[in-house]
């Protein structure tokens, strides 16, 4: 089972190097083909290789038949990891693993609970002193998907991990702003149909990321669902609501079934949680990243703009 384990990964990362060598050259092919294109002289970096590129451009087009067979330097579409890791999303209902850090309190313990309903078809498990690479691999073992980890501070839920299987990726989030359903009086009971998924304002690529991230967390909701949940990116806060609705007099009544917080990413990592020190960080939130773009912003509506 272990080597088997080991093969698929090895299997794995090549494909992921043979995709990064893929989009290198295709890149270099871009800018060459805008280069003529535009009539402009070609970039010193590419001026030696720009004759072998250039003829191969003369037998790319866009269509289907010109994707791009995986090893090959043909043009077209190229193949994506991410294909790979997410390959049976929406055709398998995902199967999720949720626990907590050790030793967790009862209040954890509660948002754990709360947590389990959320999402559909998963399971809450007793951290106890298993270590990350026992829970991995039990994982693995009986074919689940994902895996969630939430940490707290002081009582107060903080942190969460959530790892796709049997690759990754693992993204880590900050957690704010905790409104249980336990602190909510008569909130009701929680439907557990499959729901509806929201994401607003999930633009960039970076932000496509992340939705691929949550939205396959979620099985195939049916048409007639009641069930909303709404992930709302606001100036690189995720908002996360759940609601139900339903139709009085041709209108729309929304109720909040909880809880609510709030999700910030600070870093994705490209493996699983039991070799996360072995594996490559894909972005990771670094100081005065989000104040960048603010400056540049609001000095431009002052009437300064910046040098670069």
């Amino acid at each position: 089972m272990l080597r088997r384990q080991a093969r698929l990964r090895r299997e794995y990362l090549y494909r992921k190097t043979v995709e990064d060598r893929q989009k290198s050259i295709q890149e270099k092919k871009g800018r060459i083909k805008k280069s003529l294109e535009e009539n402009i002289p070609i970039h010193g970096d590419l001026q030696k290789k720009a004759l072998h590129y250039s003829k191969k451009l003369e037998w790319e087009d866009e269509g289907p038949e010109a994707a791009a067979v995986l090893g090959g330097e043909s043009g077209g579409a190229l193949a994506d990891s991410q294909d790979d890791e997410y390959r049976y999303a929406g055709v398998e209902d995902p199967k999720i693993v949720i626990t907590t850090s050790r030793d967790p309190s009862s209040r954890l313990k509660m948002f754990i609970k709360e947590l389990r309903l959320i999402f559909p078809n998963a399971q809450r498990m007793n951290r106890g002193n298993y270590e990350m690479k026992q829970l991995i691999h039990a994982c693995r073992a009986n074919d689940v998907t994902d895996f969630i980890i939430v940490h707290e501070h002081r009582g107060e839920p903080n942190g969460l991990i959530v790892c796709h299987l049997p690759y990754g990726p693992t993204a880590y989030f900050t957690m704010t702003d905790v409104v249980m359903r336990h602190d909510i009086p008569d909130i009701g009971t929680m439907s557990e149909q499959y729901p509806h998924l929201i994401f607003h304002n999930f633009k960039t690529k970076l932000g496509q990321r992340v939705m691929n991230i949550l939205k396959y967390l979620y099985p195939v909701p049916k048409e007639d669902s009641k069930r909303v949940i709404t992930f709302a990116n606001h100036d690189d806060y995720i908002s996360f609501r759940h609601h139900t609705y339903k139709k009085v007099d041709k209108k729309i009544e929304l109720s909040e079934v909880g809880p609510r917080f709030q999700l910030k990413l600070y870093e994705i990592k490209l493996g699983t949680l039991d070799n996360i020190e072995a594996a490559n960080t894909e972005w990771a939130f670094r100081p005065y990243m989000n104040t960048t773009y603010k400056r540049r912003f609001l000095s431009e509506e002052d009437g300064w703009k910046p040098e670069i």
